[in-house]
């Protein structure tokens, strides 16, 4: 379920809250003083995985090993 950020108009308090899509209507008419924010993007990938950061040597060998023995396939070692 989505985790959702809202802050009270009135203090400024800032209140998170776990609930489901269909739920989040009902939730704002029954809290007016409170309105939705953003707090920033979602986390949405493994750093490693989308190619930030590179294998270690060990790992590299690996892939340099299955590269020698399958010449036609495209594969990066960095």
């Amino acid at each position: 379920m989505p985790t959702y950020t809202f802050e009270d108009i009135n203090t400024g308090e800032r209140l998170e809250k776990v609930m489901k899509i269909s739920e989040l209507d009902e939730f704002r008419a029954s809290n007016p003083n409170l309105k939705s924010i953003i707090v920033g993007a979602p986390s949405i990938g493994d750093s490693y995985r989308l190619g930030r950061h590179k294998p270690d040597d060990g790992f590299r060998d690996v892939l340099k090993n299955v590269q020698h023995h399958h010449k036609k396939d495209n594969i990066n070692t960095w």
